[in-house]
């Protein structure tokens, strides 16, 4: 079989699912509540709205670090996804039918990594809305600028598109790797959400680790973008990685999580 008639049949099994609606759900929840809630606390004190007696916060750069709140918290969520599209197969062992009717293992992967790309974009933009509209929009209502006049601000959500898209290609490398369903999760998990996040922190901090920590993919998907809550934060080196540099770094994440999947896992037997 063609690497086009199994990726749609990829698409079948990924649909057939709730799977993608569940998790694209969260992610505009997610991302919208918080894209909202930080607007509203960074517009109401740049306006004076609200009393703020700690450090000022600019108007200046506020839109394109909210904008970037899908790429800086949400990528969790295209990461899951497609670690998901791997290891939801080996888990209810339909690879085995899959390999049986299309023996070429590769053309397989080729076809979860198409499928990946399409459905990370379809993700991507939806994530770029739940952050931009409600950041936006509140925004406005401070009578603060939403830059969205700026050709800057659309290249960077261009980017978080494209930032978001890579994810699940990560996603899918990580589930290849690692074929326990629950492992795998748990892993991702434990490294988004508490491993990197500590060890940003501390690069920032400590002189010299933020050298390592800017190679970190959270790291490198927030150079890829332009912009994060976690600089404003202080978890992130003021002199990181140009743009192109991090989206090099995070494909080169996806890759070689690919290639290592593929030579240590995926050319196994299937129980």
């Amino acid at each position: 079989m063609t690497v086009a008639a199994v990726t749609r049949s990829e698409f079948t099994k990924l649909f057939s699912t709730s799977m993608w609606w569940i998790l694209g759900l969260v992610l505009v929840l997610y991302v919208a509540a918080t894209a909202g809630s930080l607007a509203f606390v960074f517009g109401a004190v740049s306006s004076g709205t609200l009393p703020n007696d700690g450090a000022p916060v600019p108007s200046e750069g506020l839109a394109s670090v909210l904008y970037s709140l899908a790429a800086s918290i949400g990528y969790v969520v295209p990461l899951i996804l497609g670690t998901l599209m791997v290891t939801a197969e080996f888990r209810h062992k339909t690879l085995t039918a899959t390999f049986l009717t299309t023996p070429r293992r590769g053309t397989v992967l080729w076809a979860k990594v198409v499928a990946g790309l399409l459905i990370g974009v379809a993700f991507g933009i939806v994530g770029a809305l739940s952050s931009v509209a409600p950041s936006a929009g509140v925004l406005a209502v401070f009578g603060l600028e939403t830059d969205l006049g700026a050709a800057a601000t659309w290249a960077l959500i261009g980017r978080l598109v494209l930032a978001l898209t890579i994810w699940v290609i990560v996603g899918i490398g990580v589930g290849v790797l690692v074929r326990n369903q629950v492992a795998a999760v748990v892993g991702v998990l434990v490294f988004t959400q508490f491993l990197e996040p500590i060890a940003r922190t501390a690069g920032a901090f400590v002189d010299g680790l933020d050298t390592v920590t800017n190679y970190l993919p959270g790291a490198a998907s927030d150079a890829l973008v332009g912009s994060s809550i976690f600089q404003v934060a202080g978890a992130g080196a003021s002199g990181g990685l140009d743009w192109w540099a991090g989206g090099a770094v995070l494909l080169a994440y996806a890759a070689v999580l690919l290639v290592l999947g593929y030579v240590v896992s995926w050319r196994r037997d299937v129980s």
